[in-house]
C-alpha cells in the first residue's frame, strides 16, 4: 500500500512524486519508460513570461524543475527587461537529451519513491474513493491518494493531413481506457488539441539568412541553490535564430488548407489560442504579411534544431514545401515533421482549488490532463497535487495559494473557477497583481511555506534567512549613509538627465529616482551589496507606493476568500440571486465567497445577497 501513487512521469508527475517523497510519503512514479521522464515533445526551452516566474516559486516550494533547467541550459535570457520587474521573466534554451538524464537520474535516487515501468489501464474506484490503479498487465497496485498527470497520452491521436494515428507524443503509445475508466466514474473530459512543428537538420541551415538571438550575458538563474560553476559559461552558450515567414510560405499554405488536418474536419478538439498552428495564424491574422519564426537547438547530443512558430498538421509533401519556403532553410533536410495532436483532458471545474477531484475522493489530476498547456504550468500543478496528496494522507488541512501570493495560484484559482475550452495558457495578464508576483521575490513570498510543509530543507531555509537578514542590514545601511551634493554626485545625476542638486540626501532617498542605482552610487559612497541584493533593494524602493497598494488589494482578497460557503449550499432555490449565478454557483460549487466572486457572469450584488446569506 502506497501513500501516494503518480501516474505520468511528465514534468507535473516528477513534482508531484518529488513532493511527496519528501513529505516523506511512500510513493510510486507509474511510468511507461523511465527513460522518458521529462521529455519535452514540443519545445526545448523552459520558462518565458508569467511561465518563467513560476519556474521560481517551483523552486521556492522545493521542486526539482528549476534545477534541471539550470544544470542542462544552452541559453539564458531575461525577458521584458525594459519594462517594469512585474513582467521580467527567464527562459532558458534547454538541452532536451541532458534534462531527461537529470530527470531519471534524481528520481532513480529519491528516498521513498518507487518507479514502477508499467501502463495504467484504470483507476480502482469504490464509492466514489480512490483505492488505487490498475495496469494493462493485472498489476494492481493500491495506494491511498492517486495524482493523475497523463498530460496528453489520453485516447491520443496524432493528425497529418487526411490521416489520424493512434499514438501519443513522439511515437509513444496512447492509453485508452483510462479515459472511460474516468468518465464511468462521473469525471467529465472533453477532446483537446495542440501541435508541434518539424525538426530540421542543423548542418543544412544557411545561417547567413538569419538573425543571431543570443542570451543575456549575465548569471542567471532558476533556481537560488545554483551556483555559476553550475552553469554554461557565456560565452560557451548556444545562440538562437530568427527568421520570418515568406509570401512564397503563405502562397504554399493557403493553396493546402483544405490538406490540413485544422481545417480538413479531421480535428474535433479545441487548439490552443496563444501557440496556433502557422495555418492558424494565417487565417486569424489575414493581414500580417509575415510571422516571425525562431531557430532553436534541441540538444548538445543531436544535430537538430526546433523550428519554433510552425507549428501545423499539413500532409508530409506539403511541409516539405513549406520548410524550403523558409530563409535559410531553401535546401534543408527534415528530420521530423510537424503533427497535430488530440487528446482526452478533465474538466476543471470538477477540481478542488487543491487539486482533489470533486467527484472521486483522493483523486488529484494535474497538468495537461486539467486542461492546460506548457511544461511549467504543468509542473506548478504537479508540485501543488503532490503535496495536497501528502498532506490529505496525514489528515492535514489542504495547502492553497492565493491569487496575490503566486501565478501558481492564479493558475489553479482560474481553472477551477471558470474552467477552460481551450489549452489554457498562463500569461502576465492573469494576474491582478503582478508587482506582487515578481521574478525577484519568489523566495521572500513562498519559502517559509514550502519549508513549513517539508519541501525545503533546513539548511535552504537557514540560507534563505541569512539572506533576508543581509538586506535587511543592507536597507539600514542605505537608510544611514548621506550623499554629499558635490561634484561627483551631481556628475552622476546630470549622467541620468537630473538637473544638479545643492543639497545633501540619504542614499535610501537618492533610489526612489528612476536609473539611480546602488551599483551606480557605489564609487561615491563605497557601499555596494553585490547584484541580487541590489535589484531586491532597488525595486521596494522605487515601487514602494504600488507595492503598498496592491498589498491593500490583495486584504481585500483575503476578507472575501476567508468567508468560507458550507458544500451543502442550495444554490438553485437562492432567492434574490440571478437564475444565471444561481446556474453558475451550483456548477462550480465554490467554496469561499472570493472563489464565488471570481466565477464569470457572476455579479458583485449576487456576491452581496449570498454574503448575507452565509453570515
Amino acid at each position: 500500500m502506497y501513500d501516494v501513487i503518480v501516474i505520468g512521469a511528465g514534468h507535473a508527475g516528477i513534482e508531484a512524486a518529488m513532493a511527496a517523497s519528501r513529505m516523506q510519503k511512500q510513493t510510486a512514479l507509474l511510468t511507461l519508460s523511465l527513460d522518458m521522464a521529462g521529455s519535452m515533445p514540443c519545445n526545448p526551452s523552459v520558462g518565458g513570461p508569467a511561465k518563467g516566474i513560476v519556474v521560481r516559486e517551483i523552486d521556492a516550494l522545493g521542486g526539482l524543475m528549476p534545477i534541471a533547467a539550470d544544470r542542462t541550459a544552452l541559453q539564458f535570457k531575461m525577458l521584458n527587461t525594459t519594462k517594469g520587474p512585474g513582467v521580467w521573466s527567464l527562459r532558458v534554451q534547454s538541452d532536451k537529451v541532458a534534462y531527461k538524464k537529470f530527470m531519471k537520474k534524481t528520481l532513480s535516487n529519491t528516498p521513498n519513491l518507487t518507479v514502477v515501468e508499467k501502463m495504467a489501464h484504470s483507476l480502482m474506484i469504490k464509492n466514489h474513493r480512490i483505492e488505487g490503479v490498475r495496469c494493462t498487465d493485472g498489476t494492481e497496485l493500491l495506494g491511498k491518494t492517486v495524482v493523475l498527470t497523463t498530460g496528453t497520452y489520453m485516447s491520443s491521436s496524432v493528425l497529418r493531413g487526411h490521416t489520424a494515428t493512434e499514438s501519443g507524443p513522439e511515437e509513444q503509445p496512447t492509453i485508452q481506457s483510462l479515459s472511460e475508466s474516468l468518465r464511468q466514474a462521473g469525471i467529465r473530459t472533453f477532446r483537446l488539441k495542440t501541435g508541434t512543428p518539424p525538426r530540421v537538420l542543423t548542418r543544412t541551415i544557411d545561417f547567413s539568412k538569419t538573425s543571431v538571438q543570443p542570451g543575456t550575458n549575465a548569471f542567471l538563474r532558476f533556481s537560488e541553490t545554483t551556483q555559476p560553476e553550475d552553469v554554461l559559461p557565456f560565452d560557451q552558450q548556444e545562440v538562437c535564430h530568427l527568421i520570418y515567414t515568406t509570401p512564397k510560405t503563405h502562397e504554399i499554405i493557403r493553396s493546402h488548407l483544405h490538406d490540413s488536418a485544422m481545417y480538413s474536419g479531421l480535428v474535433k478538439g479545441v487548439g490552443p489560442r496563444y501557440c496556433p498552428s502557422i495555418e492558424d495564424k494565417l487565417v486569424r491574422f489575414a493581414d500580417k504579411p509575415r510571422h516571425q519564426l525562431f531557430l532553436e537547438p534541441e540538444s548538445l547530443s543531436m544535430d537538430t534544431t526546433y523550428v519554433q512558430g510552425f507549428s501545423t498538421s499539413m500532409p508530409i509533401d506539403v511541409q516539405e514545401e513549406m520548410v524550403h519556403s523558409l530563409p535559410g532553410l531553401e535546401h534543408c533536410t527534415i528530420k521530423k515533421y510537424a503533427y497535430a495532436i488530440e487528446y482526452d483532458a478533465i474538466d476543471p471545474l470538477q477540481m478542488k482549488p487543491n487539486m482533489e477531484n470533486k467527484i472521486v475522493e483522493n483523486l488529484f489530476t494535474a497538468g495537461q490532463v486539467n486542461g492546460t498547456s506548457g511544461y511549467e504550468e504543468a509542473a506548478g500543478q504537479g508540485l501543488m497535487a503532490g503535496i495536497n496528496a501528502a498532506l490529505k494522507v496525514d489528515g492535514k488541512p489542504p495547502f492553497v495559494l492565493r491569487r496575490d501570493q503566486a501565478y501558481i495560484g492564479v493558475m489553479i484559482d482560474d481553472l477551477c473557477t471558470k474552467g477552460t475550452k481551450e489549452p489554457y495558457r498562463l500569461l502576465t495578464s492573469r494576474a491582478e497583481y503582478r508587482l506582487l508576483l515578481r521574478h525577484d521575490n519568489a523566495e521572500e513570498r513562498l519559502l517559509e511555506m514550502g519549508y513549513q510543509i517539508g519541501c525545503v530543507s533546513k539548511d535552504r531555509y537557514d540560507q534563505y534567512c541569512q539572506k533576508r537578514q543581509a538586506i535587511e542590514q543592507a536597507k539600514d545601511v542605505l537608510s544611514q549613509t548621506h550623499v554629499k551634493a558635490d561634484p561627483a554626485l551631481n556628475a552622476y545625476l546630470t549622467s541620468l538627465g537630473f538637473t544638479p542638486t545643492d543639497r545633501g540626501m540619504k542614499e535610501i532617498d537618492l533610489l526612489k529616482r528612476p536609473k539611480v542605482t546602488i551599483d551606480g552610487l557605489s564609487s561615491i559612497t563605497g557601499v555596494n551589496f553585490g547584484h541580487f541584493i541590489n535589484q531586491h533593494i532597488e525595486i521596494d524602493v522605487k515601487y514602494k507606493g504600488y507595492i503598498e497598494k496592491a498589498k491593500r488589494d490583495a486584504r481585500h482578497l483575503q476578507e472575501m476568500e476567508s468567508v468560507a460557503l458550507p458544500d451543502d449550499l442550495d444554490y438553485a432555490h437562492m432567492e434574490n440571486i440571478s437564475l444565471e449565478a444561481r446556474q453558475k454557483l451550483d456548477a462550480v460549487r465554490p467554496q469561499t465567497l472570493g472563489q464565488a466572486s471570481r466565477i464569470s457572469g457572476i455579479n458583485p450584488s449576487d456576491i452581496a445577497v449570498l454574503a448575507m446569506k452565509v453570515r
